[in-house]
């Protein structure tokens, strides 16, 4: 499970994202993962939470996504990676 989330205000000079994504661990556990910044920039912010369940770690990123969309942002379509990286 994967979103992107942008908020784009010219007045304000603001182009942010923020991704989510829940993925599970060699290790059994599940990880959600949190990546924020300016787009376009290089760098930004990334930040992983270890959660003991699937439903945990779901709850845990529809709460944010929620947080995020009243403070401005938009879900944006994330496409998928025809071949992902090994």
């Amino acid at each position: 499970m994967r979103y992107r989330l942008e908020k784009i205000i010219p007045a304000k000079r603001q182009r942010r994202f923020y991704e989510l994504s829940v993925s599970q661990t060699l290790f059994g556990e599940w990880c959600l993962t949190r990546e924020w910044g300016r787009i376009g920039a290089k760098g930004g912010q990334k930040m992983a939470a270890y959660l003991a369940s699937e439903q945990d770690a779901v709850v845990a990123l529809r709460q944010l996504k929620a947080t995020k969309t009243r403070r401005g942002y938009a879900t944006i379509p994330v496409q998928l990676e025809m071949f992902p990286h090994s």
